[in-house]
């Protein structure tokens, strides 16, 4: 329970825009793991599961605009947008590197905070994700339930489709996926939805993957609908440096195996870097 009662969630200024972000204090003062989100998910969702993440893991938490409490912006963003807006965000809150970690749509975000600050990003953590908009897709019937957020709107219809789409332990126990329908503090908006829809639309990672040479951990289910298995395991051979971990699961492997799958983060991104190692020996 530490997570939850050590989160500080504040209001960031960024530029002419605000963010909401919740902090967990780490121990050993290394970068933060700056989280991102699936589309339409707000920072609570992944708390069950970043809260049993070892202490000594800063972790930063924030709600894109249009989602949770961050407000729904005039106009659509693109992906290099975000990755830039979130980098002002971590000054404001004074951290220079990071890692970056992204869950289903936020993995294009982390993708793109690597690409964009390959100085400042320092580890990224990839889960159910792929390299948008070229990808090995989902069948038609999942992806028309993704092109709307009333499962995030409306709990019932969420516990009916729930197996379909994140597949694995949900499709016996819909339940599980309740940390994502009734995390929200308030209604999913449409317009911020159609906006983070719009933002994938037209981003891919897959012409520049071999570009990222951060360290990187894929964590993939072997039975997710959304985000088929084969996607990990292209990116896993395009990237340079990538190590693979295949979980049996669904899309919300993160929630549904947390006590198993945090201590495979927190072993990545606390383990000691090559040059590290070596000034040591």
């Amino acid at each position: 329970m530490r997570g939850r009662q050590a989160d500080r969630v504040t209001m960031v200024p960024v530029g002419d825009r605000r963010l909401r972000a919740a902090i967990r204090p780490g121990t050993d003062g290394g970068p933060p793991l700056v989280v991102c989100n699936g589309i339409g998910t707000p920072l609570e969702a992944l708390e069950p599961f970043t809260s049993v993440l070892d202490p000594a893991i800063e972790v930063v938490r924030f709600d894109v605009p249009g989602v949770g409490g961050s407000p729904v912006p005039r106009l659509p963003y693109t992906i290099q947008c975000l990755a830039r807006l979130a980098a002002q965000m971590l000054d404001e809150l004074g951290y220079d590197r990071f890692d970056a970690f992204g869950i289903s749509w936020g993995g294009g975000l982390a993708q793109q905070l690597a690409l964009q600050y390959p100085r400042r990003c320092r580890r990224l953590v990839l889960a159910a994700t792929s390299t948008g908009s070229l990808m090995i897709p989902a069948s038609p019937r999942v992806l028309r339930h993704l092109s709307s957020p009333r499962r995030h709107r409306d709990p019932a219809h969420a516990a009916r489709i729930a197996g379909t789409i994140y597949g694995g332990a949900l499709r016996d126990h819909p339940e599980l996926a309740e940390p994502i329908t009734l995390a929200t503090p308030r209604p999913v908006s449409r317009r911020g939805y159609l906006y983070q829809l719009t933002a994938s639309a037209g981003w891919t990672s897959l012409p520049v993957l071999r570009l990222i040479r951060q360290p990187a951990l894929i964590l993939a289910g072997d039975d997710d609908p959304i985000i088929p298995l084969a996607n990990a395991r292209l990116m896993a051979a395009l990237l340079p440096d990538a190590r693979l971990h295949v979980y049996p699961d669904g899309h919300l492997g993160l929630l549904t195996r947390a006590a198993e799958l945090a201590p495979v983060v927190s072993d990545f991104l606390l383990s000691v870097e090559p040059g590290a190692r070596r000034a040591v020996q």
